[in-house]
């Protein structure tokens, strides 16, 4: 018997060694997604602070997954933690890996995400 699929989006940021963390993350989620369609990076300023902190290299990922939504949001942060994210770099300003789940099959995460204006580009570059 199959496992149910279910439609997910997620998106990937990092402002410290971004090119390479964005690609140990998406080696990592490979093994938790499948049929994955990643867009292309976009760099960004600060969103919270424009010109405070280096620029972030963002991405989306739409992919499928077996996983629960709260199971799938736990393998998240246990990769942003495996990739060396820690609540110090948080205060400093250094994100090594930030995912976040989006959508989960209808149901749409960090609402506020979604209107600004890395996310809404990163959804035409799909």
């Amino acid at each position: 018997m199959s496992q149910q699929q279910h439609k997910v989006i997620i998106s990937l940021a990092a402002n410290c060694d971004p090119e390479k963390n964005l690609a140990k993350a998406r080696e990592c989620l490979s093994r938790i997604l499948s049929d994955t369609n990643y867009t292309r990076e976009l760099w960004t300023e600060p969103f919270s602070a424009p010109h405070s902190s280096p620029l972030y290299l963002n991405q989306l990922v739409y992919a499928t997954t077996c996983l629960g939504d709260e199971q799938l949001v736990g393998e998240l942060k246990d990769i942003e933690k495996a990739l060396g994210r820690t609540a110090e770099d948080r205060r400093q300003g250094r994100v090594r890996i930030d995912l976040d789940l989006m959508q989960y099959d209808e149901a749409r995460h960090h609402l506020r995400d979604w209107d600004r204006p890395y996310i809404k580009a990163l959804l035409l570059l799909a």
